[in-house]
This record gives structure tokens, sequence and C-alpha cells, in this order.
């Protein structure tokens, strides 16, 4: 016999059991009671037969306050709180529970060890809340938007050495390409895009910070202003010869996808190259091009239409020669070219006075006029100038001639004439 005063019953309850109560009385009848409580008048003699059993106890479910027959034991929830707290200590809990599962064995829901992690008193994953900002609408189609940026944070923690990873993701899609460079600069952001555009094709825009690698902070010049120009950066002059608008955002929320990513990224990736035993960078970029796929098969979404519009690389245009350094230099007059502190010798006949310095990522160096290779050499060393010997100059005193000296009496004859006087 349940006594009444160690049941705990909701508002709903109460109200079923003064029903119940009045049957008992004979007050209302077994229908008219099925009717008020939406019951057949089976089931409402069933209630009645156990209240009259069981007392007030009777009408809540017999199985409140026993453990669940799907209950997991007690050993499996001390085991996997341990190896949580020697292996996963930072990993949140629906990435801990895929672990759990893969390395581990033990199959368990994400819901299921973040109940068990609060009430261990475990609770850094929650998530705190963000203002709100204005949500945005994806494009339509894949290949239409991409954003790109660099995360500089310790990927390697503490195994290796510090480097920053590259990352583009598609705003349709989600679809992610990255890689991993020692710096964020113009020639990690050409070689990460050259890889992207290999293998995907030619965005139409990309949208990134306001970095000087992809905005150039230089004043425009009296020229560009008569010309309505800003100056560019080399990534956004060679975006710009490829066809490839490029678009800048005025602040970190305004390329939110590509910000969550890293948010994500930082937390799963850096924990997946720990249990892998990843310690350099080389290791590092192998890894991601193996987990990619995978986080891409997951995660990434279908666009609104089907149609991609990444654009093949164009018939005869050179890739290489387009995504690196150009420089213009000016041509001397004996031909020869000064880049980073060498001298070079021009081999061809030429007829201008500007040349440009292409130093691609692969390390070669071409320089070129007007899309023409032009042969050089290095001149090694500067020829030195030996100085000439000073030369002796000798004073001479004037000297006044002598009265009868033939100057002078050719000049008193020709005085003499002028004069009109007769000659001797």
């Amino acid at each position: 016999m349940v006594r009444e005063d160690t049941v705990v019953m909701s508002v709903k309850e109460l109200r079923r059991l003064h029903v119940i109560h009045q049957v008992i009385e004979r007050t209302i009848t077994q229908a008219e009671a099925g009717g008020l409580l939406g019951l057949t008048e089976r089931q409402i003699r069933r209630i009645v037969k156990r209240v009259r059993e069981l007392g007030d106890g009777g009408l809540v479910h017999q199985s409140r306050g026993k453990p669940s027959n799907r209950a997991i034991e007690g050993r499996v929830k001390a085991r996997v709180l341990k190896v949580y707290g020697t292996t996963y200590a930072d990993f949140g809990p629906t990435l801990a529970a895929e672990k759990l599962a893969e390395r581990e064995g033990i199959p368990l829901s994400d819901e299921t060890l973040r109940l068990w992690l609060l009430q261990a008193g475990i609770d850094h994953f929650q998530r705190r809340k963000r203002p709100h900002r204005q949500w945005r609408e994806r494009k339509a189609h894949r290949g239409e938007l991409l954003q790109m940026d660099g995360s500089h944070h310790a990927w390697l923690e503490a195994r290796g050495p510090a480097c920053v990873l590259m990352a583009y993701i598609d705003d349709a899609t989600s679809r992610v390409f990255a890689r991993f460079y020692a710096y964020e600069g113009t020639t990690p952001a050409m070689d990460s895009f050259q890889r992207y555009v290999k293998r995907y094709g030619l965005p139409l825009a990309v949208y990134a910070d306001k970095h000087s690698t992809y905005k150039s902070p230089a004043e425009p010049t009296v020229e560009e202003q008569l010309a309505g120009v800003e100056p560019q950066s080399q990534f956004e002059r060679a975006l710009a010869e490829l066809g490839v608008e490029m678009l800048h955002a005025h602040s970190p929320q305004a390329k939110g996808r590509i910000e969550r990513l890293f948010g994500t990224f930082q937390d799963r990736l850096i924990k997946e190259m720990r249990l892998a035993g990843i310690t350099t960078m080389e290791e590092a970029n192998r890894f991601v091009a193996g987990y990619l796929p995978i986080y891409n098969r997951r995660f990434s979404v279908h666009p609104a239409q089907a149609a991609d519009l990444h654009r093949p690389i164009p018939k005869g245009v050179d890739l290489q020669g387009v995504l690196c350094l150009k420089t213009e230099r000016a041509l001397r007059k004996d031909f020869t070219v000064a880049h980073n502190r060498t001298r070079y010798q021009i081999q061809d006949n030429l007829r201008t006075q500007r040349v440009t310095v292409e130093e691609r990522l692969d390390g070669s160096m071409r320089i070129t006029q007007q899309g023409r290779r032009l042969r050089y050499r290095e001149i090694a060393a500067r020829p030195v100038q030996t100085p000439e010997p000073p030369q002796i100059r000798l004073h001479h005193h004037p000297v006044k001639p002598a009265p009868d000296h033939p100057w002078k009496q050719t000049f008193l004859w020709q005085k003499k004439k002028e004069a009109g006087a007769s000659l001797p």
C-alpha cells in the first residue's frame, strides 16, 4: 500500500484523482468520468481498481521512481567519466561521444554524456549568449561567393611549430578547403587559392577582411585618383586578372560563416590532430587532406540551385604567371635591372623604359615586357670602377713679349695702315 503523503503529483494528475474519487463515491458514472478525462470506460475501471488497492499512489505510473530497464550501468558511467577526465577533458559532449564510440568502443549519445557531465559539475562546454546579428541568406549557387581567411592559433599546441590555417568556405554549401602555412601573407594566399582553383575552378567572388594581404593599405597616387581607381595588393591584382571579384568585409561578423568554421576547427581539428599525434606542419597538411572530405560529407549542405558557377581556367592563361609577385622595374641605359639588391643584365634588345619582374611561387623568377619573356643573367658582382690617375697640371705664368716681338710688329703695322700712314 503506497501512502498518500509520499506521492507527488502534477496538477493534471490531481484533477484525474479528483474525478476517480467521485467515481468511487458514486457521484458520477464511469462513462461520465471517461468523458471528462478523455479515457475509455475500461481504462477508468482499471484506474479505480488500482486506487482502491494502492490508494492515491495507484494513479501514477508504477515505474515512477524505479530505474529504467534501458538504464546504463553505473560502472559504465564511472568508466566514461574517468576516460573523459584523462583523455577528453577539454572535449565537448558531441565530439567526446563520437570519440568514445570510435576509440573506446562505448556507444553513448551526446545528450546522455552532457547530462552526466553536468551532474558531475563539468560545464565548460556551455555556450554563452551572443548578441543578435541580422541573418543573411546564403548564396543560391556553389561558386558564387567564397569566404576566405587565415586563422592564427596554436594548432599543434606544444607539439610543433606555430602555423596559420588558410581556409576557404563556399557560402552556398559550406564546403571547406584548407591548408596550413607558416604565416598569413601574399604567398600563402596565392598558393592556397591556386590549389583551390585547380580542384574546383574559379569562383565568381572572394570575400575577405581588410588584412594587408587582401587590401592594399597604400594611399592612391595622383594618377590613380584621376583615373578613379584604388591601389591594389598583389592578391587583388591577381584576382582581377583572373576575373574574380574581390569583396572586403567591414567586420568579423560580416563573414561569420568562416569565423564559425574556425571556432569549430579550433575545437575539433586540434583534438583530432592531438589524437593522431601530429607534430609537424607537413603531417598536419596530410591529415587535413584526409579529414576535409569526411567533414564536408557530414556538414556541407545542398545549394538552393544545382548550377555550379565555378569557371574552368581559361585557355592560354598561365595560372602561375598570374598568381605571383609582379614588380615593375626601370630598365637602365646599360640594359640592367636592379631588384632585391641584385642586378640583372637583359640580353634582349629592347626599346622600353620599364620591365616586369615576376617572382613565382615555385621560387623561380622571370623578367617580362608586355607578356614577352626576356633573356637575362645575374650579374654576380658589380664591376669595380678603377679611379683615373690624377692629372698633373703645370701653372704657366704669363710672359710679357719684348718690344721687338714679331707679334707686336704686326700689330703696329696694322694700326698704321688703319691710320693711313705710309709704310716704310
